[in-house]
């Protein structure tokens, strides 16, 4: 299907920003999940921004509400529309009390609906809806694309899945013109499943074979014309898109799937975030940030190349502005601004780094304080770990995800999915073994 859709201006996108991301604790300690570092340099929001901006579209507002302070600075940081697109903002909502409620978002929903007063002041005939915290790659013109074509009042987004992981989405059902006809969410049983199956027809015409039992989960994201959008939000008491909205209007509404078939991770729990990291070390990683037709974008902090002092670096992400003196690194990502002192071992883990240097001022009072440095002190070593950033550990210390299970909270950290995650601003004294 060509891309024939003539004036994306005359659609606005709107990012999800606002959840508490309870499952990403201790890293959504202090932010919220969009905000959470990724990759060593960028942050989760930047992926649905850049794809916004990648695919034309260049008005877009951030529904924000918990712990936002460190992601509307780096927002309003990162993103000055001058550098991208002309006549574009991103607009940051936060959650607002108003005489009538008390302002939090109850849902998903909830957020559009108490924003759109917002979305008036605009000219638009569609409204893109995507979540803060996914990892993916989509060129929006597409969904847009077969949303007009196929005369559809609301399009999901959907992704084929396997029996196993289907029992924890939302799956839609569909009919050969991909029309929505039937929702279920997290389906557990057998028999329910068997009857959300996809058919013959939509496997052939994504290249998949009979014999794969597929199922279509719902990404979250969401193309809604003007008109749609105000009539499914009109009830305050439907809260959530995946739970209310698209049962409600299945039957009343023109609802389509846009079916994905692209690298796609909900960036929801330690593990995926873990996995989803390290995944990017590999040489043919699932998401490709070397995209050069498609950029992610993020702040540009004009940090100085990082300096590596006689270290060995195996199937690993160094970024900017670190300094690895005699260190072995395998199979990790190191964070910007890190420093790691002689005889660091580094394997299987995420090193966030730091958002600032030390001063002089600060160096000077860290040796009469007798506290470790921020970064990682001699002759430690860190298997199976999540560093989060500006974290001092010490020198001989062992921070290891073997022989651990279950959930663990300890003042100096947090076991969570089988990894051992330090939280942000910790100091780890000298020998000490975790």
């Amino acid at each position: 299907m060509p891309l024939n859709y003539p004036d994306l201006s005359r659609v606005i996108g709107v990012i999800l920003g606002g959840g508490a991301g309870t499952r990403l604790f201790p890293l959504t300690k202090e932010r919220a999940k969009p905000a959470v570092p990724l990759a060593g340099k960028y942050r989760l929001v930047d992926i649905p921004i850049s794809l916004c901006i990648n695919s034309g579209i260049k008005r877009i507002f951030l529904l924000t509400q918990y712990l936002s302070s460190s992601l509307h600075r780096h927002v309003q940081q990162s993103y000055r529309f001058d550098d991208y697109q002309p006549r574009g903002f991103i607009e940051i909502m936060a959650a607002t009390q108003k005489g009538d409620s008390s302002g939090w978002y109850q849902g998903t929903a909830d957020a559009v609906r108490q924003n759109m007063m917002h979305f008036r002041t605009h000219d638009y005939d569609l409204v893109l809806i995507l979540s803060g915290d996914q990892l993916y790659r989509m060129d929006f013109r597409e969904i847009i694309n077969q949303h007009i074509q196929s005369g559809a009042e609301v399009t999901v987004a959907t992704i084929p899945v396997a029996r196993e992981p289907a029992r924890s989405f939302g799956i839609m059902q569909i009919n050969e013109k991909k029309e929505i006809v039937r929702f279920v969410e997290k389906p557990k049983q057998d028999e329910v499943l068997d009857t959300l199956k996809m058919g013959h027809e939509n496997l052939a015409e994504i290249g998949r074979s009979d014999d794969e039992d597929l199922f279509l989960a719902s990404m979250g994201i969401y193309v809604f014309n003007r008109e749609a959008m105000n009539e499914a939000l009109a009830d305050p008491a439907k809260q959530d898109f995946g739970k209310d909205i698209i049962p409600q209007i299945i039957g009343s509404k023109k609802l389509f799937s846009y079916v994905y078939q692209g690298y796609w991770e909900d960036i929801g729990t330690i593990r995926a975030f873990y996995d989803a990291n390290l995944d990017l070390t590999e040489a043919l990683p699932q998401f490709d940030f070397f995209d050069s037709a498609s950029p992610i974008y993020t702040r540009g902090r004009f940090l100085p190349s990082s300096k590596i002092n006689e270290s060995r670096i195996v199937k690993s992400i160094v970024a900017d502005g670190c300094i690895l003196t005699k260190s072995e690194i395998e199979h990790s990502i190191v964070g910007i601004r890190s420093r790691l002192e002689e005889g660091v071992r580094v394997k299987d883990s995420i090193i966030m780094g730091a958002d600032y240097y030390e001063s002089v001022r600060s160096l000077e009072e860290n040796a009469r304080m007798g506290r470790p440095l921020m970064g990682i002190g001699a002759n430690t070593v860190i298997e199976g770990a999540i560093i989060d950033k500006n974290t001092r550990i010490g020198k001989n210390v062992v921070i290891r995800a073997e022989g651990k299970s279950g959930i663990i909270d300890h003042p100096l950290y947090h076991f969570r999915d089988g990894i051992v995650v330090i939280p942000k601003d910790t100091v780890v004294p000298d020998g000490t073994v975790i």
